[in-house]
């Protein structure tokens, strides 16, 4: 039977969206617009070539009870959780799944021949894993349909059938 293992290459292909960046001097306001717009949950802070941090809706929560914290005004910089992680392009949707539990982490950068080609969430693969699920499920129910028993011949002691 055998189950085509998704890469996190051919997930990223299939969200088919570009990495969406700021510069870390881009207010709090504009980093959300620029989210909004993008239908996205997570905007990365690039400065130059590299990419320096991440900030998500749920960093807006925290950001939001921090006394003094104005959107209009606060820099993206000074909030922006640094140390990003990646994961190889060849991994597949079950083992990215691991590693999102295994460091509780939402977002993680796929990384190809030392340079990034995207952003996946828990949200993209937790989908792609039951889709694979799902087609897993309808193989197996092929396999041991109704139809495959009806087909089976028992021989009893001493006869054969046919």
């Amino acid at each position: 039977m055998g189950c085509k293992m998704i890469t996190a290459e051919e997930m990223v292909k299939q969200k088919g969206q570009e990495i969406i960046t700021v510069p870390p001097d881009t207010t709090i306001y504009h980093a959300l617009q620029v989210m909004l717009a993008h239908r996205i949950g997570a905007v990365l802070v690039k400065e130059g070539d590299e990419f320096v941090g991440i900030w998500t809706e749920r960093d807006l929560m925290a950001n939001t009870v921090t006394p003094g914290f104005d959107p209009n005004t606060a820099r993206i910089r000074d909030y922006m959780v640094t140390g990003l992680q990646s994961a190889p392009h060849d991994e597949s949707a079950y083992r990215l799944f691991d590693k999102f539990l295994g460091i509780r982490l939402r977002h993680l950068l796929i990384e190809k021949d030392g340079r990034f080609i995207g952003l996946l969430s828990t949200g993209d693969v937790i989908k792609t894993c039951l889709v694979e699920k799902a087609d897993e499920l309808k193989q197996l129910n092929s396999i041991v349909g109704w139809e495959y028993y009806e087909n089976w011949r028992w021989k009893k002691h001493g006869t054969a059938t046919q």
